[in-house]
């Protein structure tokens, strides 16, 4: 009963422990107004495309001839397109595929470059070189281009999209975990794991990397708002989601022929990408901010 209770405390101080941190960093976040700002838009453009079956007045594909090109009324809140489809409606449709893209990619790169950044920092010596000096020649290649690359030689389906942005996004996650762990690794919580007999696997796993979710998350974030722009720049460009998905960098190709005469087909969901990012960027900041000990006052 006694070594029961004992191993019960110190869980519960763990939890404790994490319940105050998420408190403390909620607080510090709920200060920042322009850290509110971004989340309140990030939340509005989650929530418009998971309900966007319900908020839409249009179906996506909905086409009525008769009405192409139809300017921003209160029938059609963004016009119509050269096939009378309800712009409004394809973009908050458009919203599901452009989170999507952008959360998974950014998940896939942070679990891959943590792993390479882990490997690196913790061990050091010729796996830090190796690594590392892998991860400079992805790093010289523009993302860009490494995502045109790579979904041109698997097929532009929205999965490849995914893994190419990935990829092109885990090196500067690998870099972030990597110096964490190198200003880690060496204090005093690591040798005690080590002196008890922890496995190399045990220690990475359940000692450092929860000490370097800070940074993570916040290049993380920063990752989303960078794969969504890549996805609309890759749809743009013809390598991305095809028509008719109502992609917002495949409508925005779709409507550049008719920018001098209808502004309004590009200029939606255009302002979709901008508004979007804008709010990625200042809830990254604001995690900077409030998971930084150093800029908390």
């Amino acid at each position: 009963m006694m070594r029961s209770s004992t191993v019960e405390k110190p869980r519960e101080e763990e939890v404790l422990r994490r319940v105050s941190f998420l408190e403390e960093t909620w607080k510090s976040l709920r200060k920042n107004r322009m850290a509110m700002l971004g989340l309140v838009i990030i939340a509005l453009v989650v929530l418009s495309s998971i309900f966007a079956g319900v908020i839409a007045p249009y179906g996506v594909d909905d086409q009525n001839l008769k009405e192409k090109f139809l300017s921003p009324s209160f029938q059609h809140l963004f016009g119509t397109d050269n096939y009378g489809r309800d712009i409004f409606s394809r973009i908050l449709y458009g919203g599901r595929i452009s989170v999507v893209i952008g959360v998974l990619s950014a998940i896939l790169s942070a679990i891959f470059g943590a792993l390479l950044g882990s490997l690196a920092g913790y061990y050091g010596g010729k796996t830090d070189n190796i690594v590392m000096r892998c991860v400079d020649v992805v790093m010289a290649i523009p993302s860009m281009l490494l995502s045109i690359a790579i979904v041109a030689a698997l097929g532009n389906t929205v999965q490849n999209v995914i893994i190419a942005v990935a990829i092109g996004a885990a090196p500067s996650c690998a870099r972030v975990v990597r110096a964490s762990i190198l200003s880690i690794k060496d204090q005093e919580f690591v040798e005690a794991a080590h002196s008890i007999g922890g496995s190399n696997y045990r220690i990475i796993l359940h000692h450092i990397l929860p000490n370097c979710m800070a940074p993570l998350i916040v290049n993380t974030t920063m990752s989303v708002a960078n794969a969504i722009l890549c996805a609309a720049s890759l749809s743009f460009v013809g390598l991305g989601v095809q028509p008719p998905s109502p992609e917002w960098g495949a409508m925005l190709s779709a409507a550049r022929p008719f920018i001098r005469e209808h502004w309004f087909v590009v200029i939606f969901p255009g302002l979709a990408i901008m508004v979007t990012i804008f709010g990625l960027n200042l809830l990254g900041d604001g995690l900077r901010d409030a998971l930084d000990p150093r800029l908390k006052k």
